[in-house]
């Protein structure tokens, strides 16, 4: 059964950091590429960034880029997201997602809140 599992969500104060974890199972989570995704309430989804199956390579968002870092450890089956530098903006519901080919999933998100 697959499953990806977010955590590491909560309140933050602005210019705070936080760290996601999406916990992988049920697949062969070295093949895939991993992404994280967040919308935030009356929003579409959308992309934060990704990394690539070995980890080599990281593509981010302008609204990003610079403040959030995505790692991923294999050998654990976890894939991260590094948050600094947190704006009001940043409050959304973030998602992991991994893809490999046509094979997509999706875990249940965790909530991100920025406020003072």
């Amino acid at each position: 059964q697959v499953q990806l599992v977010e955590s590491g969500g909560g309140l933050v104060q602005p210019g705070g950091s936080l760290r996601l974890s999406c916990a992988a199972s049920g697949f062969t989570f070295s093949r895939y590429t991993m992404s994280w995704y967040r919308q935030a309430p009356g929003e579409e989804r959308e992309l934060v960034g990704a990394i690539s199956s070995a980890g080599g390579r990281t593509n981010y968002s302008d609204s990003v880029k610079g403040r959030f870092t995505i790692t991923r450890d294999n050998a654990k089956n976890t894939v991260y997201l590094q948050m600094n530098s947190l704006k009001f903006e940043d409050t959304a519901v973030y998602y992991c997602k991994s893809q490999y080919g046509r094979s997509v999933y999706w875990g249940q998100g965790t909530q991100v809140t920025v406020s003072s």
